[in-house]
Order: structure tokens, then C-alpha cells, then sequence
């Protein structure tokens, strides 16, 4: 199989349209397609923190429906799949600015928007794993004794990464490194860290290049094993990105 993995979008429309440019995507009827067959895939987290979440589930949800594109959902998506519902949730951490489009919006398109999305969510699994088990699509990663097992250990190790239950000051959660201890054979190809360039360590790749915090939207070409950068239009936070021992 020939695809394009894009790492987390977080409503950079503007950057997600270039970078499939880039990678030789042709947009016909509103839709990226690859004229040689090529498809796309997606890590998760398409929404909130960017300027036009709105439209890059339209897209997304569109490719996935026409079977023209793989997504797995990320800690982003499951919050606003539960902002949907009507569970209650803080509208904080970047949901604030996807809560901000909808209430833009008329009854009819948000009823469109939340329609589109939680079907999307509710038929798509937790993690990809895909080529003969060759490759795996997991939102932050997946330990190498969780794939094929789905569990809540598994769901919260795939939404949010190796946790430890302790918090940096600015209240986001302390990761384990967990991919430095990966000894794998799938090629396991995930985001949600924020990492200034494509992290490639023991069979895994990090293509979220925070392009939401100024750095860049990414794409890794498979199986070539090539990565497609394009940068990100909004102002760039150093702070935001993790700086790994490689």
C-alpha cells in the first residue's frame, strides 16, 4: 500500500491544502486525490487550537466516507466527540476555539458538523494496523504488548501517551519516552508530542510537527519512509515542543 500520513492538523486548513499539494494531491470536487492512487492518512487530533477546525473535519470526514483516506482519533477528537454527545467538558486546551466556530454557525451546519464528526469517531478504530501488520497508526504511539489488544489501559496509552499520572507546571501530563523502548516489528507512525523535526527512533516515527504552534504540518510518505514539511502561517511557541534524547 502507497499512502501519505499527516501528523497533527489541529485547524491548519491553509497548511493541510499546501502539504498535499506538495506530496502531488490534485483537488477535484473539493477533495484532495492522488492521481497515481495514493491515499491519506490521519493521526488524529483534526481539530481545535488552529484557525479552521470546521473545515478540516468536512474534508477529512469526506475522504474517510469515500474510503479515500485511514483516521484514527486523537485526545482532541474524543474530547469534542464528547462535546457533541453533551457530556460535560471544559471548553478549554484549544476546544474553546473549535466551540467558537460552531456557535458561529446556523442549528443546520452545526447539526451537519456534529452529525459528520461522531460518525466518523464512532466507526473508526482506536489504532490502525495496516500492510500485513506492517504498520500501525496510533495517535500517540502504542506499546509493542498492547497492539491488537483494545482495552481502556490501550485507549489511554494511544489518546494521551506513557502518562504517569504527574503534571509539568503548566498543567500538561509527564510522558515516559515510551518509544526509546520500543522493540517492535510494525512500523508504529504517531503525533500528539509536538517535536521541531520528525522524530525517527527504534521502528517509530513522530510526524506532529506542532504546525499549530508555528513550526510545520508533516507527512510521511509509505512505505518510502520520507517525510513532506510545510510551514506553519501562525506565530511559532518554543515552548510547546518536546526536545527528546535521541
Amino acid at each position: 500500500m502507497k499512502m501519505d500520513i499527516i501528523g497533527d492538523i489541529h485547524g491548519c486548513f491553509s497548511e493541510f491544502h499546501q502539504l498535499t499539494i506538495q506530496l502531488g494531491y490534485v483537488w477535484k470536487d473539493g477533495i484532495p486525490v492522488h492521481p497515481s492512487g495514493r491515499c491519506l492518512g490521519f493521526v488524529g487530533d483534526l481539530t481545535d487550537r488552529g484557525p479552521e477546525s470546521l473545515k478540516v473535519i468536512d474534508i477529512v470526514y469526506q475522504l474517510w466516507k469515500e474510503k479515500q483516506a485511514y483516521y484514527v482519533p486523537g485526545n482532541h477528537c474524543n474530547k469534542l466527540y464528547r462535546y457533541f454527545l453533551g457530556n460535560k467538558v471544559q471548553v478549554t486546551h484549544g476546544l474553546e476555539t473549535t466551540v467558537a466556530e460552531l456557535s458561529a454557525c446556523t442549528d443546520q451546519q452545526k447539526k451537519h458538523y456534529r452529525n459528520i464528526f461522531v460518525e466518523m469517531y464512532e466507526n473508526s478504530p482506536l489504532y490502525l494496523l495496516l500492510d500485513n501488520n506492517r504498520l500501525v497508526i496510533a495517535h500517540a504511539g502504542i506499546r509493542e504488548d498492547f497492539i491488537g489488544k483494545m482495552n481502556s489501559k490501550v485507549k489511554t496509552f494511544v489518546l494521551y501517551g506513557d502518562i504517569t499520572g504527574e503534571k509539568h507546571p503548566d498543567g500538561s501530563p509527564v510522558r515516559r519516552d515510551w518509544a526509546k523502548l520500543y522493540n517492535g516489528k510494525p512500523t508504529i507512525v504517531y503525533g500528539h508530542t509536538p517535536v521541531l523535526e520528525p522524530r525517527f527512533i527504534r521502528n517509530t516515527v513522530n510526524i506532529d510537527t506542532g504546525a499549530v504552534f508555528g513550526g510545520k504540518l508533516t507527512a510521511l510518505k509509505y512505505p518510502e519512509m520520507e517525510t513532506i514539511s510545510v510551514p506553519s502561517s501562525l506565530p511559532f511557541v518554543g515552548e510547546k515542543f518536546n526536545h527528546f534524547d535521541s
